[in-house]
């Protein structure tokens, strides 16, 4: 399947690497890349991974007609105060039969219920899976595998930036100094301040709550208070009581009232919200069939993210190898028995999961959490 990428920055970049490795098994072809900076490349055969760009396309729209192709990835920063350009975008790909996937929450917390009914209207899929945990499954993890489940609310610690600043105060290091770090990391949005006021979580907020929750909401409907105001002696204070300090992410159905808040909570270190360092991240969801359960993602890079877009381009395309012709339902190729799309997507969550744990076990040399009842 033909892409046209909307954005080309490191996920932008990571992805095509990705898809050039898995090419054999998965062949997807990029044949536009469009950026803001730094020009647009058009190529029907398909652009190298350092594609020569040139002059930028006069419009999204006179870009997409360029590409020509059947998915358009749109891999734009964060804009929490209305989602655009990203919205445009998206609109744009759907009124030329594309299929979209995005790793912009902006979207999904803004106009989530509309780009959905637009896209089914139109016959088109639309994933978001990177949009809120980078590559670990939420959106997906519904859609697959929780069949007749409700969602009541959900916590999580989901931005990495804040704990970053946080255990770098708790290491005696300024608050500045830590939004360096995270800055050299490549953690931050293009704005730090997104990160620092809770912009960003609250994004994700909106968009957990109107994809499972059916919210209807944007991110200035949640309830936001940033850790702007923490100073290195008020979290050195409260590691010395065996607390910490994370910026949570919430949401609560109570009969007809949702409430969705993010703050800097006080936790002991012993939290299982607490227990996710650097850009690890967690979510619990509460549940009225599964009780509460949880997704975490082990020091995430830049690698999960675009595997997350990845994982959207194969749902898209029916999870099937060799998949090259869109099929009347709107997936490619031969169509995959539900059974069977579970059973795959089950074992990729187990694969990742394990690999991210051999990998954390050499860094770590001691964690814990809870046992879940069996």
């Amino acid at each position: 399947m033909k892409l046209a990428l909307i954005g080309y920055g490191n996920v932008g970049r990571a992805l095509a690497r990705l898809l050039r490795l898995k090419r054999r098994q998965f062949p997807f072809t990029i044949t536009g890349i469009h950026t803001l900076r730094h020009g647009t490349a058009v190529d029907a055969g398909g652009l190298p991974e350092d594609p020569p760009m040139g002059p930028r396309a006069e419009s999204i729209e006179a870009f997409l007609d360029a590409a020509r192709a059947q998915i358009a990835v749109e891999l734009t920063t964060l804009n929490p105060s209305t989602g655009e350009p990203a919205i445009a975008h998206i609109r744009a790909a759907c009124a030329r039969g594309m299929h979209v996937v995005t790793a912009n929450k902006g979207p999904i917390a803004h106009a989530y219920a509309a780009l959905r009914d637009e896209a089914a209207r139109a016959g088109l899929g639309f994933r978001f899976e990177s949009a809120v945990m980078d590559g670990a499954p939420v959106f997906n993890l519904w859609r697959h595998t929780m069949p007749g489940v409700t969602v009541h609310g959900f916590a999580g610690a989901l931005n990495s930036t804040s704990k970053v600043v946080i255990e770098t105060m708790e290491q005696g290091g300024l608050f500045e100094d830590g939004l360096a770090q995270a800055r050299r990391m490549g953690i931050t949005e293009a704005d730090g301040a997104y990160d620092i006021e809770g912009w960003d979580s609250a994004a994700k907020t909106a968009a957990l709550a109107n994809v499972l929750m059916d919210a209807g909401a944007t991110p200035q409907q949640v309830s936001t208070r940033g850790i702007a105001q923490l100073t290195p002696e008020r979290v050195q204070e409260l590691m010395r009581k065996g607390k910490t300090v994370r910026l949570i992410s919430r949401g609560k159905r109570t009969g007809s009232r949702l409430s969705l808040r993010v703050r800097a909570e006080v936790l002991d270190r012993a939290d299982i919200l607490a227990c996710t360092p650097g850009t690890s991240n967690i979510i619990l969801f509460h549940t009225d069939l599964m009780g509460t359960f949880g997704t975490v993602s082990l020091n995430p890079q830049v690698e999960q993210t675009a595997y997350g877009v990845f994982s959207d381009l194969v749902d898209l395309a029916g999870g099937v190898d060799g998949a090259h012709v869109i099929g009347r339902d709107c997936r490619v190729g031969r169509t995959l028995t539900k059974e069977a799309r579970k059973n795959n997507f089950a074992a990729s969550v187990v694969a990742q999961t394990l690999s991210l744990l051999r990998r954390d076990s050499s860094r770590r040399s001691e964690a814990s959490l809870p046992r879940g009842s069996r």
